[in-house]
């Protein structure tokens, strides 16, 4: 990745997570990333490009947030934890706004767009990994369990950014032990 191509990513990145993808311009973009456009048009076809690149940053950047939570665990449980406990700490990382993928699927609501696709390609993995790691624990099926889950991510997502985000940390992580005490009792 050429540094020019780096240096705009990131400043779409940050511009686009912490301002909403539809209010910054790509004109904003050039201008505090300090290239031009036929540089932004040399990596990206337009806007919409550089949102899916973002999208795809924020996705590679938590799926290795995840294999680093499964690989440090010592049991199948304490995976499952560690995946909560990965959330509960980026709620808390400072500029949190969010989702950035349930931001970005407000300002998207075509199912049909490719960054509506690109959204829901990413919340699939997720559903599919949090159940697969839940399956490992107990013997019932997980499907249930692993929709619970992220709905408990979803909504510690979005209010993590609207108040005090230690007891919306903490209580997603309480809220995972009761699905994995549930799934041993």
């Amino acid at each position: 990745m050429s540094e020019a191509r780096t240096r705009l990513l990131e400043t779409a990145s940050r511009l686009f997570y912490s301002e909403g993808l539809h209010s910054v311009g790509v004109d904003r973009i050039l201008a505090e990333a300090k290239v031009t456009r036929a540089t932004m048009y040399r990596h990206f076809a337009g806007k919409e490009e550089l949102v899916l690149a973002y999208l795809a940053e924020a996705d590679r950047a938590t799926r290795q947030n995840v294999e680093a939570g499964v690989k440090a665990a010592t049991t199948d449980a304490d995976a499952v934890r560690n995946v909560a406990k990965g959330i509960a700490g980026h709620i808390q990382s400072g500029g949190f706004r969010g989702c950035a993928f349930l931001n970005a699927v407000a300002e998207y609501a075509d199912p049909a767009h490719p960054v509506h696709q690109a959204v829901l390609a990413h919340r699939q993995w997720f559903l599919d990994t949090v159940t697969n790691l839940l399956a490992r624990v107990g013997d019932r099926p997980a499907e249930l369990d692993g929709r619970h889950f992220v709905m408990l991510r979803d909504g510690a997502m979005a209010a993590g950014c609207l108040t005090d985000p230690g007891p919306i940390g903490d209580t997603l992580c309480e809220a995972v032990e009761g699905i994995l005490r549930s799934r041993t009792s």
